[in-house]
């Protein structure tokens, strides 16, 4: 996939440019507005965004979008939240102050000096909006791959110059997002909004669950926001039986995932209960090999609470 991140001083007409490109070359495009509409599908219209999770929600929308076709996003920082895209080519739209204050002036009915009140505000906003969910308050040049002056070039030129840098490095001729990459992404990102208790819209429908760990709560919310169906300890597998063939010992493990075939059972409590625990695995494995079962040890799980800044679970005996 190609994805085009289109960002601009206020008053640059920034849209306008990425809508020519869009158009151009047949691309999906993202602008503010349509953004909002996207992420109230995806959220719910009345859940709040806190702004730090505001970028990790935005690039897991255009994910989705990338996954079916080539995507232009008109959106203030949009370089920041194409970090982990691909396949990207990063603009920024610039244009003299005078000339911003006149297309303001022009598009809102304005008069010269209302319209450089307007311009002062706008860019106070966006300096604000920048630092409270990026950290940082101006765009950095060397975060662009193409500055184009607004001044210089019209939309249409100016896309003509974004079509002549994607056919040199060869954007045209990529495909699509695979299946797999995104799935890579939309997890990296899906931890991330897991801190902030975001739930996506259609999200796998399941029963409630009583867990008896709190690393199992977790685990159960990283796969709501992943979209994967679950059910909690679905079924307990007999190992030993007595000289009367009663069930002597049985194994539950923690989760089954439908679409995987896959029974998950977390090992995140204390070491002396890990010995024992891997000695059901190993039996199950034995009595019933054609059931797939993965181990997910204390270490693993505190490598996703270290890498991705996810709460500790509270350890239980």
């Amino acid at each position: 996939m190609s994805l085009i991140s289109v960002s601009g001083e206020p008053g640059s007409r920034r849209e306008e440019l990425a809508r020519a490109v869009a158009q151009s070359l047949q691309c999906e495009f993202v602008d503010e507005p349509r953004l909002g509409q996207l992420l109230a599908g995806e959220f719910g219209a009345e859940t709040p965004i806190p702004d730090r999770a505001w970028p990790h929600a935005v690039a897991s929308i255009l994910a989705q979008f990338a996954a079916r076709h080539h995507v232009v996003a008109a959106i203030p920082a949009a370089e920041l939240l194409a970090a982990n895209f691909p396949n990207i080519l990063r603009i920024n739209v610039i244009a003299p102050e005078a000339r911003r204050i006149g297309n303001l002036m022009l598009d809102h009915g304005l008069e010269r000096a209302a319209a450089r009140d307007r311009l002062r505000e706008l860019e106070a906003r966006e300096r604000l909006d920048r630092k409270n969910k990026f950290g940082r308050t101006k765009p950095l040049p060397a975060r662009f791959d193409l500055i184009l002056n607004a001044d210089t070039f019209d939309a249409a030129g100016a896309a003509a110059i974004v079509e002549a840098a994607m056919r040199t490095r060869g954007m045209l001729r990529v495909g699509l997002l695979s299946d797999s990459a995104q799935a890579s992404l939309q997890f990296q990102l899906r931890l991330q909004l897991a801190r902030y208790g975001l739930v996506p819209a259609g999200q796998a429908s399941l029963q409630k669950a009583v867990f008896s760990h709190p690393s199992e709560q977790m685990f159960a919310n990283l796969l709501d926001f992943y979209r994967i169906a679950w059910e909690y300890e679905p079924r307990s597998f007999p190992l030993q039986w007595d000289k009367d063939g009663r069930v002597a010992e049985a194994f539950t493990p923690d989760f089954y995932l439908f679409e995987a075939d896959l029974y998950v059972e977390l090992t995140t409590m204390k070491q002396s209960l890990v010995t024992r625990k891997n000695r059901k695995v190993k039996l199950l494995r034995a009595i019933y090999p054609h059931i797939n079962i993965q181990v997910f040890y204390q270490k693993d799980f505190q490598n996703l609470v270290f890498k991705y800044g996810l709460p500790q679970p509270v350890e239980t005996a």
